[in-house]
């Protein structure tokens, strides 16, 4: 049975990168050893660090409710976070696994959206036997509405266990209109990018976006593992609810999805010339429009393990 971390009826929220303020809800509580806790990351900005009792960890940012770190037992960092990444709240973390919502790439508002650029708060977490885990939330305001007037209510819950990290997205519509959006998890896995391959997607049918990423080419996969030669920037459409990708480093990573219908491989090669041998991104992916009524909500998981 888990135990919760909270103690009282005020929670922890991110009011600037110096300060944290309580609010009534729910008072978030630091643990020594294992469980959650809040402390100071880059830029001064507040990071939350879960530990598994068996010493797995993971690092969350509550600016765009950014995981930016997934460390097995062993103490190997999974995740990558680019060498140019800033820790200002001018530009999203780039790096770990960032949100992508209300929208996928480029489009009628910013790209992939402002999940990534807003501050998250946390509303609950919880130490189990062979767990810690932590949800966190984002609503809609100012910043959101001046480019997408819509009331939301995002709960985005990080759960780390042994040698395995959870996400569990829940966006719901609060508003009294319908509203449409796209969603990606877009996350950096720290690889080899020579010896990097994913396998899983065979027949999917594919929107590559070399040479021209506005006039993406349909194709269709026909390779049993899929590797990055040189620049990759290609969507695989209906992709399966499970890949197995190999970071070239010696580790074998499934990774696991409910209701992320599409997957993105990514790796911008001499574009980023300071680190492109370093990560590849894999990313579970909602391209198509969910479409929700007032009060109606979506919900998707994303499960990463070590084979």
């Amino acid at each position: 049975m888990a135990m919760m971390v909270s103690v009282s009826n005020s929670f922890l929220t991110f009011n600037s990168p110096n300060h944290l303020r309580t609010s009534r809800r729910r008072r978030f509580c630091a643990m020594a050893t294992t469980g959650v806790r809040v402390t100071e990351g880059e830029g001064n900005l507040p990071k939350l660090v879960l530990t598994s009792p068996d010493k797995s960890e993971a690092e969350i940012y509550l600016f765009g409710g950014c995981v930016t770190s997934w460390k097995v037992a062993s103490g190997k960092d999974l995740l990558f976070v680019r060498p140019d990444a800033v820790f200002n709240k001018i530009k999203p973390i780039s790096g770990g696994i960032p949100h992508c919502f209300p929208q996928f790439g480029p489009g009628v508002i910013q790209q992939h959206g402002f999940g990534r650029n807003m501050d998250w708060s946390v509303v609950d977490s919880e130490n189990a036997v062979d767990n810690a885990a932590v949800t966190l939330e984002l609503k809609d305001g100012p910043y959101s509405r001046s480019m997408w007037d819509f009331a939301f209510h995002a709960l985005y819950k990080v759960v780390v266990g042994a040698d395995c990290l959870s996400t569990e997205l829940k966006i719901t519509n609060t508003d009294n209109k319908p509203f449409s959006f796209n969603t990606a998890l877009h996350t950096y896995f720290r690889a080899s990018v020579t010896g990097a391959s994913v396998r899983g997607l065979k027949g999917c049918k594919t929107l590559n976006k070399d040479p021209d990423p506005k006039n993406p080419i349909e194709g269709q996969e026909d390779r049993d593992a899929v590797n990055f030669p040189g620049f990759v920037d290609c969507v695989y459409l209906d992709a399966p609810n499970e890949l197995h990708f190999d970071n070239g480093l010696g580790d074998q990573i499934i990774i696991k999805n409910t209701n992320w219908s599409d997957a993105v491989l990514w790796n911008p090669h001499v574009q980023m010339e300071a680190c492109y041998r370093d990560f590849v991104c894999v990313e579970n992916a909602k391209l198509g429009d969910v479409k929700l009524e007032p009060g109606q909500s979506w919900t998707a998981t994303q499960l990463l393990s070590i084979s």
